[in-house]
């Protein structure tokens, strides 16, 4: 079978499931079933106290010490044995050291992990556009202002928190607090996604990112129009050297990004880009076309603009809302061989209200 566009009657999801969860016992209860591993881990930091001090046998030479003890307690996230090595938490022969101390036989290694942080996902009733779904795979069309996964300082109306509400099913996700997330879209990008409802076939499409194997195109409205209809963008990325939450193009230190673009449609002072990026880093979009000096519409992060109606129509300024208020980038469709039948299958996402309301304006006031 072979899906395009809105295959199957797309669904605004609002479900209260009161019928299945007549009570949020029933969802502890489920996420309780669904959790042993937690559970797991954190039985496993209790237990140290019992057991405060390895001795590394004869087999163990130049081991680096965190990944050592992450293979000794697989239940406690690498990160979290790095944090309780450089906080003075795991000392090696009574001295602190770093993660990337090199163990040896007969090395005393004394222990005090702190337990864990709660991994539980909060379900939460947030509305869905699903654009298919099977016993596999929920493919979904984003919002924009949804962020994918709780992160510090947002834990609660994720795209996480509802796709727990939504599934009883998820995989374990790309990691801690990423149940069923296999890609990630950024904040304000709208469009189209896939989650995986089992370990398995989140392997198998993970795999399919990795060796560049799926196919994705966006749509963006930038500012200005690129000299060459289309043309491909190789510079490599990096966070940026000065603020942390950017990225920047990084010749030396960066990783390989490569970002091909079509001219869709030209206007005066704007055009419609279609972007086909083959390798997937952070912000990559955005930083290649800030960087060929065409950064999309209202894109403050890397240069772009917000745009009012007056000046599409070239009129006297007036006190009123920018046509749109975040950036207009829309992941249009996406392709990869389905995990269990092995067919391709393609989604697609229609632009959303914003970006199409700004391109009407386009085609209106600035057509070439």
């Amino acid at each position: 079978m072979f899906y395009t566009g809105f295959i199957c009657t797309t669904k605004c999801v609002s479900r209260r499931r009161s019928e299945d969860r007549k009570q949020m016992s029933d969802v502890k209860s489920r996420k309780s079933d669904s959790s042993d591993k937690l559970e797991n881990g954190c039985q496993m930091s209790k237990q140290l106290s019992s057991v405060p001090t390895l001795h590394v046998g004869h087999s163990i030479k130049e081991r680096r010490l965190d990944k050592y003890l992450h293979g000794r307690f697989q239940n406690l996230s690498r990160r979290f044995i790095q944090d309780a090595i450089k906080t003075g938490n795991v000392m090696v022969n009574d001295k602190k050291v770093k993660a990337s101390f090199k163990i040896s036989p007969g090395d005393k290694i004394d222990l005090t992990f702190p337990e864990p942080p709660s991994k539980d996902i909060l379900p939460e009733d947030l509305p869905l556009d699903i654009v298919y779904e099977d016993s596999d795979l929920i493919v979904l069309n984003k919002q924009a202002g949804m962020i994918v996964h709780p992160a510090r300082g947002n834990t609660h109306g994720t795209l996480v928190n509802a796709l727990a509400y939504y599934s009883d099913q998820l995989s374990t996700g790309l990691g801690e607090f990423r149940p069923g997330i296999v890609h990630r879209l950024d904040r304000d990008t709208t469009g189209i996604m896939v989650a995986t409802k089992n370990d398995i076939v989140q392997w198998k499409i993970a795999k399919q990112f990795e060796h560049r194997q799926v196919e994705k195109t966006y749509l963006a409205i930038v500012h200005g129009t690129p000299e060459l209809a289309a043309d491909r963008i190789n510079a490599p990325l990096g966070i940026h050297p000065k603020m942390r939450e950017k990225y920047a193009i990084r010749p030396i230190t960066g990783k390989e990004a490569i970002t091909f673009y079509e001219v869709v449609e030209s206007f005066r002072g704007f055009s419609l880009l279609k972007l086909t990026p083959k390798t997937g880093r952070t912000h990559q979009i955005r930083v290649h076309l800030s960087y060929i000096k065409h950064p999309i519409v209202a894109d403050d992060m890397y240069g772009g603009k917000l745009i009012y109606r007056w000046q599409l129509a070239d009129a006297e300024p007036a006190p009123e809302d920018p046509v749109i208020s975040r950036c207009a980038l829309h992941a249009h469709t996406l392709q990869f061989k389905h995990p269990t039948t092995g067919k391709t299958v393609k989604f697609e996402a229609p632009l959303p209200d914003d970006i199409q309301n700004l391109l009407d304006m386009l085609r209106k006031y600035r057509k070439v």
